[in-house]
């Protein structure tokens, strides 16, 4: 009765751990993803900035 639960469990520990590793994974694309988010959105601040900067000194009509 014991042999028969064996392949039962390995297939279970199989699984537990590819599931561990999709999270992991995709907890690793998350932080790429807002890793550009951050970075995007501090060009776009900075160039908002430059352009108010540029029209306050008069440097664009």
């Amino acid at each position: 009765m014991t042999i028969a639960r064996l392949p039962m469990r390995r297939f279970a520990m199989k699984a537990l751990f590819s599931a561990l590793s999709l999270r992991r994974a995709e907890r690793e694309r998350i932080d790429w993803d807002r890793r550009i988010l951050i970075f995007s959105t501090g060009v776009t601040i900075a160039l908002i900035a430059l352009y108010v900067w540029a029209k306050a000194t008069s440097r664009w009509d």
